[in-house]
């Protein structure tokens, strides 16, 4: 399921990855994310890692709310980077910077999280400096609005 190999220098750093038949459990990871982001004792103020948070986006994704959405985006979260394409219906998001992108964002997880999950207004978060967007600022309007969450299951269903 997962391989280590090592980077060619300047990095040199040994890292893992998924096999092609590790790639294959996404579509049940990705269940039971659903599934789990429906509890109804899950506390509101549980915090998402960075993984945890494009993990997030893979699960909520909606292509219902990306009709008509074609458009890519870097997003910084401190130290980690990471490409995110919208096209046709379909996310692809992945480590990495990309190449000519129409928006970027620089931010937090935390904050992030909040824009897409909770309360958080854009506005309120930009003009706090801990939001900065580079481009395009409705494609990123668009990408907040693309993962919705369930309602929770109810007590004792």
């Amino acid at each position: 399921m997962v391989r280590r190999r090592k980077l060619p220098p300047p990095a040199a750093s040994r890292i893992y990855e998924l096999t092609e038949w590790g790639q294959d459990l996404e579509p049940v990871i990705i269940s039971l994310g659903r599934w789990g982001v429906r509890s109804p004792t899950r506390p509101p103020d549980a915090g998402l890692g960075v993984d945890s948070l494009i993990l997030s986006f893979r699960t909520m994704f909606d292509p219902e709310r990306a009709e008509g959405l074609g458009a890519g985006y870097e997003i910084r979260l401190g130290e980690d980077s990471f490409r995110a394409e919208v096209v046709e219906g379909r996310l692809k998001v992945e480590r990495g910077f990309a190449d000519d992108p129409d928006a970027t964002i620089e931010t937090d997880a935390g904050t992030l999280a909040a824009l897409v999950y909770d309360e958080l207004e854009l506005d309120d978060a930009l003009r706090s400096g801990d939001f900065e967007i580079e481009g395009d600022i409705e494609a990123v309007e668009r990408f907040l609005e693309l993962f919705p969450l369930p309602e929770p299951a109810a007590v004792g269903a």
